[in-house]
């Protein structure tokens, strides 16, 4: 009679050559993902520029921000001087509105005035999230952790713990965000 020690090893071998067989699975899939995405990244910039070539301006491109993101492609244009969806994060200088930046990048800017003016501290991705109304999931804190770190680099945030971020100095000194 094999002894409860013997059995729960094996239970645990087994087990463990489970995961250890999901966790490649799912690398296959990402990589497979990855390279998927990069395609379709590929085709849209390939149709975008078609479609500038193709334009009735002759394709002049001056005062149009690039896209980032291949679903742009589909989206309908929109005036000129309204901020882009997926619109260039500019350096902040002082007197900048932060209706030169995207909606998404004002939700962040306006989370983190709001906790400045209530003397709340740093927020976080997954904090961001929760305040938004979005999916706790690893994909939407990430995207949020993007954009709140390409704003880091443009000086209109500051990052003074890793993955806690608040408003820069000078965009707080602006009685909040302008």
């Amino acid at each position: 009679m094999p002894s409860v020690v013997g059995l729960l090893e094996q239970h645990e071998l087994a087990a463990r050559r489970r995961v250890d067989g999901l966790r490649e699975e799912a690398d296959r899939i990402q990589a497979e993902l990855a390279a998927a995405e990069q395609e379709w990244q590929e085709w849209a910039i390939a149709r975008r520029r078609v479609d500038t070539v193709l334009a009735p301006d002759g394709g002049n491109t001056a005062g149009t921000a690039a896209t980032e993101d291949p679903r742009d492609a589909d989206a309908p244009p929109e005036p000129r001087d309204a901020a882009k969806p997926k619109s260039q994060v500019p350096v902040w200088r002082e007197g900048l509105a932060r209706s030169v930046l995207s909606v998404d990048y004002q939700c962040i800017l306006t989370a983190l005035a709001d906790r400045d003016r209530l003397h709340q501290g740093p927020l976080t991705c997954q904090e961001m999230a929760q305040a938004f109304g979005m999916d706790v999931v690893p994909a939407r804190v990430e995207a949020l952790r993007s954009k709140a770190k390409r704003l880091v680099a443009r000086g209109w945030l500051a990052e003074r713990q890793p993955s806690r971020f608040t408003l820069a100095q000078g965009v707080a000194g602006q009685g909040g965000v302008s």
